[in-house]
């Protein structure tokens, strides 16, 4: 009896750790994932001045170079521009991504859609540049999250564990 308590107990804690791990996670995964994306823009801006290859072929070979979530709204990107046009194309990639940022991130992401392809050179380098200053700020806001929030929860899911813990024993 006293191992089958012990062995729940213990469960019970590395569980309510976990949990505290994974939501700390979230923070960091978003800082990572918008330095990504930023760097895939910047790549992207560099592509499109220098080489003038089509849009969705800088797209897959983006996807190609990116970290694994964000290849991915690049690459399904660069396959719904077969059916509709790059903007529209752009924007539903990010809405149906899986990458852990923000609404607001996503926001900012989309806006790069208004002039995506429709517009001259200059134009659409311009509007990579003001998704970039942006994403400055949400990766300086991120950061101060992570921050602020990775410790806390990692430490919260410890001491909740313990607590239980505690009152069951």
């Amino acid at each position: 009896m006293f191992i089958i308590k012990t062995a729940i107990l213990v469960i019970i804690f590395c569980t309510s750790s976990a949990i505290g791990i994974s939501i700390s996670k979230k923070y960091a995964n978003r800082v990572k994932n918008l330095k990504e994306i930023k760097s895939a823009l910047n790549i992207f801006e560099t592509k499109i001045k220098f080489t003038y290859e089509p849009i969705p072929e800088i797209f897959k070979e983006i996807s190609q170079n990116t970290y694994k979530s964000v290849s991915e709204v690049f690459l399904n990107a660069s396959n719904k521009m077969k059916e509709l046009g790059a903007g529209d194309a752009w924007s539903q990639a990010i809405d149906n991504s899986n990458i852990e940022i923000t609404k607001e991130d996503k926001n900012i992401l989309k806006g790069l859609s208004k002039l995506l392809g429709k517009t001259n050179i200059e134009g659409q380098v311009s509007e990579i540049k003001l998704t970039t200053n942006f994403l400055d700020k949400q990766i300086e806001i991120a950061q101060q999250e992570k921050e602020k929030n990775e410790k806390l929860y990692k430490t919260l899911g410890m001491t909740i564990g313990l607590a239980i813990v505690i009152l069951l024993v």
